[in-house]
């Protein structure tokens, strides 16, 4: 199973991806760092005549890539109570590739995917955080992706997140469960 871990923070070594690092340790996974790629938002044409207009950016690039992989990882802070601007981004436009003639098995290949949320926030994440959780399930649902599971950790100041040791304990249990589906 190919795992492919989608980076959905801005900042460098931030808490949230040292608890991804926590769950995919020596694991073989490929990891793409949205905040590296020029994703452009979606301009809704989904009632357009003549459809989407093809978009000059890095996207195609980027979900190529995620359509390889067999186990989806979205690691994201929690920005105002949901998901970072990027990730969210990213997402938005699978609406145009569901239409893309270039893409036309897109929700077929997604549905064949299995799914894990880490988010890291400092304020009360594990109610606050609730609701994106939420959102990620809708999203899953829609598209076909199986939600295997999430954790939410506490951490604002870089390196928190090392204290907030039940999420290092999820992230753990997740990374023994994903040992088990990459060595299937």
């Amino acid at each position: 199973m190919k795992v492919g871990v989608i980076y959905g923070g801005t900042r460098t070594n931030g808490n949230t991806e040292t608890l991804t690092e926590q769950v995919i340790q020596d694991l073989p996974v490929e990891k793409i760092y949205l905040k590296d790629y020029d994703i452009k938002p979606i301009e809704d044409q989904r009632h357009d005549p003549s459809g989407f207009k093809e978009v000059e950016d890095d996207y195609n690039d980027v979900i190529d890539r995620v359509l390889s992989y067999d186990i989806l990882i979205f690691a994201t802070p929690i920005y105002w109570f949901s998901m970072s601007g990027i990730t969210k981004l990213f997402i938005d436009r699978w609406s145009q590739t569901l239409k893309d003639p270039n893409y036309p098995g897109f929700k077929n290949v997604m549905s064949s995917k299995k799914a894990y949320v880490i988010a890291v926030g400092g304020d009360s994440p594990l109610i606050k955080g609730l609701p994106m959780i939420e959102q990620f399930q809708h999203i899953f649902n829609f598209i076909g992706i199986s939600f295997e599971g999430y954790v939410l950790g506490k951490g604002n100041q870089p390196g928190e997140i090392q204290q907030d040791e039940q999420a290092l304990a999820v992230a753990n249990q997740i990374h023994s469960t994903l040992k088990q589906q990459v060595n299937k």
